[in-house]
């Protein structure tokens, strides 16, 4: 995929845009401050029009956690990690943990999974302790 390309629709090109940008984004609304995602046209606080995109700071903790032990998708092989990551900014998303054992309440940050023909994914992996 060259840098040209978008991917997504017009909605979600922005964080896809990112990703390949190695910068996960998020909305933020310009009439409330309230940080969102998934994307969405509109502020879910205060219902806001003006939405905008920032660079969220990668960074989280791991609200929810599961393994999954099956094959379900072809090219991601188990057992893998799903997580739901609350981020510094405070929306949810979900995604893979990487690089090792994590558990609920974990200190993460964005690492990226490269996939062929489309932007990286973003996943996560725990913070040691000290940093």
């Amino acid at each position: 995929m060259s840098g040209d390309e978008t991917y997504g629709d017009a909605l979600t090109a922005p964080f896809w845009d990112g990703c390949r940008h190695g910068e996960l984004r998020i909305q933020k609304c310009a009439e409330c401050g309230a940080h969102q995602f998934y994307p969405r046209p509109f502020c879910l606080a205060c219902d806001g029009s003006d939405v905008r995109w920032v660079a969220a700071a990668g960074t989280g903790a791991v609200h929810s956690l599961t393994e999954v032990r099956v094959r379900v998708l072809d090219g991601l092989d188990p057992p893998y990690l799903v997580a739901v990551v609350e981020l510094a900014e405070g929306p949810r998303l979900v995604s893979n943990i990487v690089g090792g054992p994590a558990a609920i309440g974990d200190q993460v940050r964005v690492t990226w999974r490269d996939r062929p023909g489309a932007p990286p994914l973003p996943v996560f992996t725990t913070v040691p302790d000290n940093q």
